[in-house]
Parts: C-alpha cells; structure tokens; sequence
C-alpha cells in the first residue's frame, strides 16, 4: 500500500462532551501517515484541556489551532489550508471514523489529480444506530453525499476553491456540486462503513433543507413550484416542532 501523507481536520467549538471519541478515533487508525489539524472556535468549556490530554496519543504531525471563527465552514477552510497532506478528510467533533477508514481510503484512492473518495456513513440518533446507507454521486443533482466520509485531494482544494462561507449549513454540498459540474473530478465510491454521525447538527435542521433546496433551485435542478413547496414545508414544520417544544416544556414544568 502506498504511503502518502493523508491530513485530517477536525472542526470544534464546546465539544467536550463528544470530542474524546474523535480524537480516539484518529489514536486507533491502522494507517499511521496521519497529519492532525484541530481548529478550535474559542471553546470557553473543557474542549481544549481535552485534546491537550491527548497530545501525546495522537500523531506526531499535529498541528493546533484554538481562535474565534466565523462559523464551522470558516473552520474546515482553516484546517485545509494548513493541510499538506496529498489527501484530506474532515470529521466533525461529535463523529469518529471506523479503526480502519484512512487506510481504507488510501487503498481505494486510485491516484488522480482531482479526486474524491467516499463511502458508507452510520447515522447514530440518540446514541442508538438509526441508518447505514451511501447516495451514490451519479445522483448529486437530487442528493448530497455522505460528506463526513470524503476525502479529498489537496489539488481539487486548490485549483476548485474551499467552501463557500456565506452557507451556514450547505457549503459541503455546493462544494461538492461544483466538483461534480466541473466534470473534471474523479468520484471514488468505497463500499464500507467510514464514518460515523451523530444527528441533531445544523445539517440536518431546516436551516440546511432551505439551503440545500435553494442550492438546487439556482443550479436549474429544482422547479420554481417544487422550490416554493419545499421552503413552505420546511418553515410549516419548524413552527409545529417550536409549538410542540414549548408544549412539552410547559408540560415537563
């Protein structure tokens, strides 16, 4: 198996509840050409004593970053700029990797300039599995792809941009849409588990169906009528969610 310098990036803000088992996940990899980039947002709680902890079970190439961002895309932005890996990977502060993901994506990495490599993703709820399934990328214009899972060569970062800041919650998947319109980038699907996600975050709030909705509105993949549809559902059950909220907790009083 080819040895290059694979880089991972993780993202955090207040994470002390959940950091520890991402930062497990990176100590446990089979594969140990690892660069480690942690960008932390300015935690006020025990997030950064945590990974100081850790310093000496992660890998040697590890780089430290703790100042206030504009927000988690700031932060991967960040974290792929320092990056000098041939491979970057992104796991979120509450998600861990499988033992054996990074080596798994260098064996599968089939070399190309512009490349991504993904596979399947294990969705926790609860801390209960709810789902393991992939979006193949054929079907991008419809669907994101399981992006806790991608790695992407540090040569399709530079030469097709890093993500777009304006987005709170759909970044990943206009990046990833760019990638795929450019018809110039190499999609590596890998048949396997490699990433593990904890739902609840912005990306699966209706901040991100909005988002993603208007995404595929301006690139001509949604119709004006579905469009609308979309966003008056969306608006119509975040209000219902709020009103049962405060029900409950005039209830649980």
């Amino acid at each position: 198996m080819r040895e290059i310098l694979v880089s991972v990036i993780t993202p955090c803000y207040n994470s002390s509840s959940t950091i520890e088992k991402t930062l497990a996940c990176i100590e446990n990899q089979t594969y140990k050409n690892i660069e480690y980039i942690i960008i932390d947002g300015g935690s006020a709680d025990d997030t950064v004593k945590i990974i100081n902890q850790h310093k000496d079970k992660l890998p040697k190439q590890l780089k430290i970053v703790s100042e206030k961002d504009n927000g988690i895309y700031d932060a991967m932005n960040k974290g792929v700029r320092l990056a000098t890996g041939q491979l970057i990977g992104i796991v979120n502060s509450d998600d861990w990797y499988e033992n054996d993901t990074v080596e798994q994506i260098v064996k599968n990495y089939a070399g190309n300039r512009y490349e991504v490599i993904y596979g399947m993703q294990r969705n926790f709820l609860r801390e209960k599995e709810k789902a393991v399934f992939l979006y193949h990328h054929d079907f991008l214009p419809e669907q994101m792809i399981t992006h806790p899972t991608c790695f992407v060569t540090a040569d399709t970062y530079r030469d097709f941009g890093v993500f777009d800041t304006n987005y709170r919650s759909a970044a990943d998947y206009d990046f990833m849409l760019r990638l795929y319109e450019s018809k110039k980038v190499v999609f590596t699907p890998v048949m396997r588990v490699l990433s593990n996600f904890r739902l609840g975050g912005m990306s699966g709030s209706q901040t991100g169906v909005r988002e993603n909705a208007a995404i595929r509105y301006q690139r001509g993949y949604m119709g004006k009528k579905r469009y609308r549809f979309v966003i008056f559902k969306s608006y119509v059950y975040q209000w219902m969610n709020r009103k049962k909220r405060r029900k409950n907790k005039r209830f649980n009083a």
